[in-house]
């Protein structure tokens, strides 16, 4: 199956999702359950790599500053400016890929192959809406609050280890922190943020919708969705970055 007949599938599934509308109150409740797995599930994975993303980045940082005319403050500017742009958006929602990706995938996969969307169907329901709705709008609430936490815990952690190792005194980090800020940085990486939470949860349900076999394709399928939902990301970025910036 050639990319543009996959991706008329996509696009056809994503029309589906809004096609037969139905009483809202019903997915109210799908919703919350779906914030809940996206969002908190993924809490604790995304702060441990955040922290060390950020400490990594003083560390590393440091050590190519060698120069006494660059003021030490550079490196506070350097770590928020890379948290901020590149680690919390980007690295968060790569790892989200894989962990968020492969559990839509293969829990619709699943579904599939065990006929429950064909029962569902048969009642009536719009599958679409009801399975992959809800997912991807709960993504694009949690993960960019996800990205916001990173942000905070990356620049936290560079802080907590510059102290600690005396790379770098918090009083110097933090006045390093406000030099030169834009803000406008930060709408840069929620508007990735958002984009990425859409490539993370759409294609991973596109290709556990459309599962056909066994257990065997279902693995397949989820590894291709992430793999997919990964290269997207990095495409995005590129031409966000060409764009907005």
């Amino acid at each position: 199956m050639n990319i543009f007949t996959r991706f008329g599938q996509f696009l056809l599934m994503i029309r589906g999702m809004f096609t037969r509308p139905e009483n809202m109150r019903m997915y109210w409740k799908e919703l919350m359950h779906q914030c809940s797995e996206l969002g908190i599930g993924s809490l604790g994975i995304v702060s441990i790599i955040s922290l060390f993303i950020g400490a990594v980045s003083t560390v590393q940082t440091a050590y190519q500053f060698v120069s006494p005319i660059i003021p030490r403050s550079v490196i506070a500017q350097i770590v928020r400016d890379s948290v901020i742009l590149e680690f919390a958006p980007t690295i968060t929602c790569i790892v989200l890929a894989g962990v968020v990706g492969s559990k839509i995938s293969s829990e619709l996969g699943n579904m599939r192959v065990s006929e429950q969307i064909d029962a569902l169907e048969m009642m009536g329901i719009n599958t679409k809406a009801y399975l992959i709705l809800p997912k991807i709008m709960a993504a694009m609430i949690t993960i960019p609050l996800l990205v916001i936490i990173a942000m905070t815990l990356g620049i936290w952690g560079g802080r907590f280890v510059g102290d600690v190792t005396g790379i770098l005194p918090h009083e110097i980090y933090d006045r390093g922190l406000v030099e030169s800020f834009v803000p406008y940085n930060v709408t840069f990486a929620l508007t990735k943020a958002y984009t990425f939470s859409f490539i993370i949860t759409a294609i991973p349900a596109y290709f556990g919708y459309n599962v056909r076999g066994g257990a065997l394709e279902i693995g397949r399928s989820s590894t291709t969705a992430v793999v997919v939902s990964c290269v997207v990301i990095l495409l995005a970025d590129y031409i966000l970055a060409q764009v907005l910036l």
